[in-house]
């Protein structure tokens, strides 16, 4: 199984390697190698559900690379495992760069370089890609172009980084069991942290025993990064449960795929959580009664038995969406009256 897991990332390479150098046939020509005919790729709002590589390429590569010409995509997490069920996952984070010349689903260029984070978890099945699951963090370019027209974060805005450890790629020879501890941490820590609030104050969660005094908490565009036990608490966790405290208590539909290598783990689902926005709160959201379903990608890396660094993206603008908010539309109001790109001295002949 070692061999397996190994071999899974290694037939995702071409594909990673072609992103980065971006060469349009190259990257076509990686992706008939690596997916199945029919692979099924799950991405976040508004890019939805395509079926095939080639639809993947002209629905989601394709404007991207558009926007961003000198497309460059840079890893700093792939990690490979197989989650309770017995399906075979190779998870990647990073962020995909560029210059930002021309709009990218109608977010307004800037002319300088920007970043955009992703969480994107492939499953195999006898050596192809048989399914995606996927985050782009697009609130992130939003906000680089100065074009969110939501609330502001809580948490630290920055580009979020690679491991302290700079191990995120290299994590070894396909560290199973070793992987397999690290998932149990997870999940323990996870089933220690839904008994609150229905069970207790936070002490029930005993986030002590679990997390890293010096723990970052990399959360997306939208809510921000935190630092510590006590900066998770302000700026993600208190906002999020007393708007939705029926966290982990509506699990139909949900699903998750846990999978880990050496001192790292992740979770995919699509969604992975159900639960009801009933009180104020979170993101600036009215209380609307109503149960929305979440999808959260995330990344731990474990030092010493505690979690040291927790890479979580959820998507936000199918969150909003399944509200009836139309965050492009705000954001074509918003931004109506100025293009940053505009002022650009490249634009002006300078």
């Amino acid at each position: 199984m070692q061999d397996l897991h190994k071999s899974n990332k290694a037939l995702l390479n071409p594909l990673r390697k072609a992103l980065y150098d971006y060469d349009a046939d190259t990257v076509c020509n990686a992706l008939r190698a690596t997916f199945a005919q029919e692979v099924v790729c799950r991405l976040s709002h508004p890019l939805g559900t395509m079926v095939s590589a080639p639809a993947y390429f002209q629905g989601a590569i394709a404007p991207l690379v558009k926007a961003l010409p000198d497309l460059e995509r840079r890893d700093y997490i792939v990690i490979a495992g197989q989650d309770s069920p017995g399906q075979n996952w190779v998870g990647t984070a990073g962020y995909y760069t560029g210059t930002f010349a021309q709009p990218f689903l109608q977010i307004p260029p800037t002319g300088h370089q920007v970043a955009m984070r992703f969480h994107e978890f492939y499953r195999f099945v006898e050596g192809k890609v048989v399914e995606i699951q996927a985050i782009w963090d697009i609130p992130e370019l939003m906000m680089q172009a100065g074009a969110w027209p939501m609330a502001p974060s809580l948490g630290r805005e920055w580009r979020a980084p690679a491991p302290a450890t700079q191990d995120g790629i290299n994590v070894g020879q396909a560290q199973q069991q070793s992987g397999q501890q690290t998932c149990k941490l997870i999940i323990d820590m996870l089933e220690y942290m839904i008994r609150h609030p229905q069970q207790g104050g936070p002490e029930v969660m005993q986030l002590e025993r679990f997390w890293h005094p010096k723990m970052n908490w990399y959360g997306p565009a939208g809510i921000g990064t935190a630092r510590g036990i006590t900066g998770f608490r302000n700026w993600h966790q208190i906002p999020f449960l007393r708007a939705m405290p029926d966290r982990g208590q509506n699990p139909e539909g949900t699903g998750h795929h846990f999978f880990g290598e050496g001192n790292y783990a992740a979770v995919t689902g699509w969604p992975n959580m159900r639960q009801t926005l009933s009180h104020d709160g979170w993101l600036g959201l009215a209380p609307s009664v109503q149960e929305i379903a979440l999808r959260s990608l995330d990344f731990w890396r474990v030092e010493n038995g505690k979690i040291r660094e927790n890479w979580v993206l959820v998507d936000l603008l199918d969150v909003y969406s399944q509200l009836g908010i139309d965050v492009f539309a705000r954001m074509q109001e918003f931004n109506k009256a100025y293009n940053p790109f505009h002022q650009h001295p490249s634009n002006r002949g300078e």
